[in-house]
């Protein structure tokens, strides 16, 4: 069952917190692919050659099929998967997180990172904002010239999404619709451009 829809990271940026001396620094990242968010995490590293710990979580998928943490030397347990977790249970997708921990001399115990690790993820979300992005099914409107532009305005009028637009011997509207969306649509369709109009389902694609 694929993910109606999901939530990702509006921007790349950096949040930093104290927490017992320890300077904790998340940096947050949208990522479309594994190995974007690997050299995202290796970006990072390279920037803080000089850090204690350079721990990391990532999720891509929208149904979140890749999971990815790494605790990068605190004891196990208590630094990627409480990151890990916080991505998950905000429903945050296509995302990467590393947070780079300064060791400030005073031990947090297994609790307190987790603690730690877990809310500077949480803090970052918040100070960086997410996007939510729905899960569309793509459908072609093929229209005749005469009726291209009254379609269009149409389309937007009633507040559909058009994605793309294709000029040939007839023109193509590529329209976003929610699945549930579809039977009204089509019945919408055929009335507003008295059944000139042909309707072609594509793939899916998320939008916010």
């Amino acid at each position: 069952m694929k993910a109606d829809q999901y939530v990702t990271v509006a921007r790349e940026g950096v949040h930093e917190a104290e927490i017992n001396r320890s300077r904790f620094l998340c940096s947050l990242a949208p990522a479309a692919t594994e190995q974007e968010a690997q050299e995202f995490i290796a970006r990072i590293r390279k920037e803080h050659p000089t850090a204690t710990h350079n721990c990391f979580a990532y999720v891509i998928g929208a149904d979140a099929s890749i999971q990815k943490a790494s605790d990068d030397g605190e004891p196990g347990g208590t630094a990627g998967v409480p990151m890990l977790q916080m991505l998950t249970r905000r429903d945050v997708r296509y995302a990467v997180a590393v947070v780079t921990r300064y060791y400030g001399g005073v031990k947090l115990g297994a609790g307190g990172l987790i603690r730690a690790y877990g809310g500077v993820v949480g803090e970052a979300l918040d100070a960086l904002g997410t996007v939510t992005r729905r899960r569309y099914r793509l459908a072609t409107v093929t229209v005749d010239h005469q009726r291209a532009g009254k379609t269009q305005n149409d389309l937007r009028s009633t507040g559909r999404t058009v994605v793309d637009l294709r000029y040939g011997s007839a023109v193509e509207i590529e329209v976003a619709l929610p699945e549930a969306d579809l039977p009204a649509f089509e019945a919408w369709l055929a009335d507003s451009t008295a059944g000139s109009a042909t309707l072609t389902l594509g793939g899916e694609t998320y939008a916010p």
